[in-house]
């Protein structure tokens, strides 16, 4: 969604992610990266068992918190106020919660908490969770708060995290990730024939087209050369075109968000080779050729588009929007795969959002207080004490444009599958000599968050194990 002021600039400049234009296929991409990290993990002495698992793709969302201290993943609002907490596959109970974080509360700490914010980061979240659980009951091994034991070994929950991040690190940067993925593009790598399309129209409109990827020339020629391959070029009686023509900069080893701060030398690519030419590039910047590095004000200066003249598409909210809207002051535009899924909800599910506003009514009955502001305390005189006063629901732009009555088709395989395994319990598949407790999560049964009562969770359990429902 665009402001109310985004009609008034002239976009001279259209920045996309290359992330943006090849979208991976889920959860093969992500179970692909989830294998060779296990791989990696055992390569560097953890036990042989783990390579058991295996990917889940129904278990982890983005934008979870892992808490290098106790090794939980946390699922959070947006002031830090813990909603769900689980340690391996184990959803604790609020008391648990309590016993950790006070007030189920906790500060964004970079030293101690790491944010699994981007689509990359999926497959490490499942292995995470994967080896806590491993560590924590097997027999083997004693856990403690902070980690386990092993006779003199101690490993902590912070050790395990710093070594599977730096397996994912490694796998990206030298592992056979992106060598596997070219062999078997097909299988990991979605294209759309319309994208030729797209990228015509919007020179055509008088834009510049500017492809921003992090990964190296190599890499990016295999991939774009797949998307582009089709028998027509921008319509369909247009004949094929190199990639590189629907662009008019293309950047490689950007090293995002490093882009948008200090950047680093900008060069040249040799494209025959891949290889990096001698020196320093000073421009001008010239049609099809293909740059190394350089950085955000470089790369605006040499166009002469600044600011509100540039749209800049992205997928990751810190390394990619809030980098360039807060250092460059380009116009953003976030990708929210998930919100295919979302959309499916709220179309799909109207019966529960019109029981959801029954069930507000009968939470007045329920509820005698709730944080006010008035003129005078005396306007309560005007309404019941047992009146629940509670603030009208806020629609999220893609909510509010999309009716109830919509259908709503999900053409996604990711979000197809994903729906599979919500809806219908996946069977378990177990060795009968494996020594892993548990092979894959257990989804809980209930709500995993409540709010906070007057009286412990232990107690409510009683009530209802007794039949008692009072207040």
């Amino acid at each position: 969604m665009f402001d109310s002021k985004f009609d008034k600039c002239c976009l001279k400049m259209f920045a996309i992610d290359s992330n943006e234009i090849r979208e991976y296929i889920s959860p093969e991409y992500e179970k692909l990266g989830f294998n060779l990290v296990k791989e990696r993990m055992v390569g560097i002495g953890y036990p042989q068992e783990i390579l058991e698992f295996e990917y889940d793709p129904s278990f982890a969302v983005r934008g979870l918190w892992f808490d290098a201290v106790y090794g939980n993943l946390l699922k959070v609002d947006a002031y830090g106020n813990i909603l769900v907490c689980v340690h391996g596959f184990e959803f604790l109970k609020h008391s648990q919660v309590y016993e950790l974080y006070p007030n189920k509360f906790l500060k964004l700490d970079e030293s101690r908490v790491y944010v699994l914010n981007t689509l990359f980061n999926l497959p490490e979240t499942y292995l995470l969770a994967c080896l806590v659980d491993f560590f924590s009951n097997s027999p083997q091994y004693a856990k403690t708060l902070n980690g386990v034991k092993c006779g003199e070994l101690f490993m902590s929950f912070k050790s395990i995290f710093q070594d599977v991040r730096s397996a994912v690190d490694w796998v990206h940067l030298h592992g056979d990730l992106k060598k596997k993925t070219v062999e078997n593009l097909q299988q990991y790598v979605r294209k759309d024939e319309r994208l030729p399309m797209f990228l015509a129209r919007l020179r055509e409109s008088g834009a510049k087209t500017f492809l921003l990827t992090n990964s190296d020339y190599n890499f990016t020629d295999h991939i774009m050369t797949y998307l582009f391959d089709f028998p027509h070029g921008a319509k369909p009686e247009d004949p094929h075109r190199n990639w590189k023509t629907y662009f008019d900069t293309i950047v490689v080893d950007a090293r995002k968000p490093l882009f948008f701060g200090e950047g680093t030398i900008l060069r040249q690519v040799d494209t025959a080779t891949g290889v990096l030419r001698v020196g320093i590039h000073t421009g001008p910047l010239q049609r099809e050729q293909v740059y190394s590095g350089g950085s955000c004000d470089v790369f605006t200066e040499l166009i002469g588009a600044k600011g509100k003249d540039v749209l800049y598409v992205g997928d990751h909210i810190f390394g990619d929007i809030l980098r360039s809207k807060k250092i460059s002051g380009w116009r953003t535009f976030l990708i929210i795969p998930e919100l295919v899924r979302e959309l499916h909800v709220w179309t799909d599910k109207c019966q529960l959002f019109e029981e959801l506003q029954q069930l507000d009514v009968k939470l007045g009955e329920m509820y005698k207080y709730a944080d006010l502001y008035a003129a005078t305390h005396l306007n309560l005189l005007y309404y019941p004490f047992s009146y629940m006063f509670r603030a009208p629901a806020m629609l999220l732009p893609h909510e509010s444009t999309v009716a109830h009555e919509q259908r709503f088709i999900l053409e996604s395989p990711k979000l197809s599958q994903s729906e599979d395994f919500s809806d219908h319990p996946q069977p378990r598949f177990e060795r009968a000599q494996s020594l892993i407790p548990h092979v894959r999560p257990e989804t809980p049964r209930s709500v995993t968050h409540n709010h906070d009562e007057d009286f412990s969770e232990d107690e409510n359990e009683d009530k209802i194990r007794n039949g008692d429902k009072s207040d």
